[in-house]
């Protein structure tokens, strides 16, 4: 809609009332009715399940458009900073919605590289868990016990605000290499202040005390590749997580928690586990990926595609892109095949070509082709989700940062329309 055309308000009938309600328009042409003042004036509300049609803040940080394929943060195309930027300057990015300079970047990365270690009481919260936990519920549970390490804050509330900030981008590395070190038996790894975010993941992963191990630069590029995808997605499930806990008060480690619980979720983060699971069932059971699509449109199959479709895009996820060209650049630097990639780009081709699946724009998603770089780079399928949260951290930690700022913000506080019995008489339990 023409910005200039767009009415500045929207009448609403209800009964003999007629409301006027103010109109606003985003800075990219997207249109809200505002309804704040609708059950004060009406005592109606309105009924949106999963929220797919209410906006719940105003925000600088990510745009995206889902009919145009369009991922924005802060300004910056998702193409170009895959291209040109690395994660640590895209946390910076985030959270200040501005590039840093030179010097602001060298400082950010100095305060990142120097508090990636974890206080050594924390081991013990690792030791208490089950070694067949879930690597998940492992960092929730331990980014939560932050809270108890940093709460005797002194100073401003933004100074103490960056510096929370500052420690779970640095830490969260650390935490998730220690949940899959717990998970395995293997020792901890300390992390080393001469290598880059993503090549010290590696080496908290994969290293030993026993031998010096040096990650691969081209492993490393391709994780700080898959870090800088998946840094912000607009209010998905788990930013409007950690947005609603916060919004009581919580602490930031405690609003993360929150939030990577929420991303745990199969329909959320979940989801590149189980593409891959998917692609495995198909090479395994040696069915070809012509017979899995048949089965995919048979409601009663049992068979369910993954890694296509997305709640917002409705065109290509732009991430699906850059991943696809990534899988191939990284297994071709690698010198090595994965018949799941060829498998996967099958399942692609038919799905872009079949009207069934085009009727319901359903095109590949950021999780279709992750999966198989995290495989690639050696990280276990049950560990991809905790990739994932690494990676969508500075987001999270963004909106936590940008709805303290907010005047307007307020607890979060949905409404329901409640369709349960009516008033009745309580009846003793002997005569029921």
């Amino acid at each position: 809609m023409n910005q200039e055309a767009t009415p500045k308000t929207a009448k609403l009938s209800f009964g003999d009332k007629v409301l006027d309600l103010p109109v606003m328009v985003g800075s990219e042409g997207e249109v809200a009715i505002d309804i704040r003042q609708l059950r004060a004036k009406t005592g109606a509300i309105t009924y949106d399940p999963g929220l797919g049609n209410t906006g719940s803040c105003t925000s600088k940080i990510t745009f995206l458009d889902g009919e145009q394929g369009i991922l924005r943060y802060s300004g910056y195309s998702i193409e170009d900073l895959a291209k040109q930027s690395s994660f640590v300057e895209v946390m910076w990015l985030l959270l200040h919605q501005q590039l840093p300079s030179a010097a602001q970047l060298a400082q950010f990365t100095q305060e990142i590289t120097y508090h990636t270690m974890l206080h050594e009481d924390l081991k013990h919260l690792f030791s208490s868990l089950p070694k067949t936990g879930h690597p998940m519920a492992v960092c929730a549970a331990a980014v939560g016990a932050l809270s108890t390490f940093y709460q005797k804050n002194v100073g401003s509330p933004a100074d103490n605000n960056w510096g929370d900030s500052v420690r779970l981008l640095a830490k969260m590395p650390t935490i998730a290499a220690y949940s899959y070190k717990h998970g395995i038996g293997q020792p901890f790894m300390y992390p080393r202040n001469d290598l880059g975010y993503a090549a010290n993941i590696l080496h908290m992963m994969f290293g030993t005390p026993c031998e010096r191990y040096e990650p691969n630069p081209v492993l490393a590029r391709a994780l700080d590749l898959l870090l800088i995808l998946h840094a912000d997605h607009e209010q998905n499930c788990s930013t409007s997580t950690v947005r609603t806990v916060g919004s009581s008060g919580a602490n930031l480690f405690a609003s993360v928690s929150a939030g990577i619980s929420a991303l745990w979720g199969p329909l959320h983060g979940g989801a590149n586990q189980e593409v891959i699971e998917m692609l495995m069932s198909i090479r395994d059971g040696k069915r070809s990926a012509v017979e899995f699509m048949d089965l995919a449109k048979k409601k009663d199959s049992g068979v369910r595609l993954m890694g296509f479709g997305h709640r917002v895009y409705k065109n290509f996820d732009p991430r699906a892109l850059i991943l696809k060209k990534a899988c191939d650049d990284v297994l071709g630097q690698l010198g090595r095949q994965d018949p799941l990639l060829d498998i996967a780009k099958e399942l692609e081709q038919i799905a872009l070509h079949d009207d069934y699946f085009v009727s319901r724009k359903l095109y590949p998603n950021v999780d279709f082709y992750s999966g198989i770089i995290y495989k690639a780079l050696g990280i276990p399928v049950e560990m991809f989700t905790v990739f994932f949260a690494i990676g969508r951290m500075p987001g999270w930690i963004a909106q936590w940062l940008e709805y303290k700022k907010d005047p307007e913000a307020k607890i979060t506080r949905p409404r329901q329309v409640f369709v349960g019995a009516n008033q009745r008489a309580y009846r003793a339990v002997e005569t029921r």
